[in-house]
């Protein structure tokens, strides 16, 4: 997974966002930054401002992270070091979308094998325990600074391409991350709810909670039927071969979706480090 994403993510800069003089977010964008106001060399300045993030890995998150961190950034840099540049595209707008695409598929990848390329993650996950943020606002909080900076000193044009290309890294990091594989909770009201508690257990492999509810569609004075409610969690993938057990056995029973943003315990799948 790390060498995929550092793979990726080289392509993205190379083919892409160095050629192009185009900048990201995160310690990427303040590398890039840096790379266009002087001389030194981007794979350098990399490794460089990464470093100070990734020593605080050990602290923030743990020791085994920060040195899988340490080394994918290293390679990242030996690699970008030594692919040559190719400019794939001279429009601005498939440059910053696809190279968003690729340099957040590449830290994507890099955060399901257990580490990160870009540390910025690491420092809002150790400000996030200090100050009463959460870590999405402290990362917004340092791009809005460097686009900011990016708009002062280069111009507004391409602080505004930045933010796309960020938009578009930060969504393909999601989608990597959890994207096929993003739990959904199903709640099934049904008078056969054992049936397809059955179904779930023994034909998906999964588990699941029942319930004891009253449905509430009855007149004033009416006694409302009990019912059983059956509760599960499952991955998107699943939820047609959910649907194809639903008709077999009711397919008039109420069903409701709601996506949940992580889980884990009992019969879920270990889900990968996010920083």
């Amino acid at each position: 997974m790390i060498l995929s994403g550092v793979l990726s993510a080289s392509i993205g800069l190379k083919c892409f966002l160095l050629p192009n003089a185009f900048i990201d977010g995160g310690v990427t964008g303040i590398s890039l930054i840096t790379n266009a106001l002087t001389d030194i060399s981007f794979p350098i300045l990399l490794v460089a401002i990464n470093l100070p993030f990734l020593l605080l890995a050990f602290t923030a998150i743990g020791k085994q992270f920060a040195i899988k961190s340490i080394l994918a950034v290293m390679l990242l840099a030996v690699t970008v070091h030594f692919i040559p540049e190719f400019t794939l595209t001279d429009d601005k707008l498939l440059i910053a979308v696809f190279g968003g695409f690729f340099l957040g598929a590449g830290i994507g990848l890099a955060i399901r094998g257990g580490s990160v390329i870009d540390g910025t993650e690491v420092l809002a996950v150790f400000v996030s325990r200090k100050l009463p943020l959460t870590i999405g606002d402290v990362i917004l909080i340092f791009n809005v600074i460097i686009f900011s900076f990016a708009a002062y000193v280069f111009s507004i044009e391409i602080a505004m391409y930045a933010m796309l290309t960020y938009l578009s890294a930060a969504k393909t990091v999601d989608f990597v991350v959890s994207g096929v594989e993003e739990y959904v909770g199903v709640t099934i009201i049904s008078d056969k709810s054992e049936e397809i508690r059955l179904a779930i257990i023994e034909n998906m492999g999964r588990g699941c909670t029942v319930y004891l509810g009253k449905k509430g569609f009855a007149k004033r004075g009416e006694v409302l039927k009990k019912t059983d409610i059956v509760y599960t969690l499952l991955t998107r993938l699943e939820l047609s071969k959910l649907q194809a057990e639903m008709d077999k056995i009711d397919s008039e029973a109420f069903i409701t979706m709601h996506t949940i943003k992580d889980a884990k315990g009992g019969m879920i799948k270990k889900r990968p480090l996010k920083g």
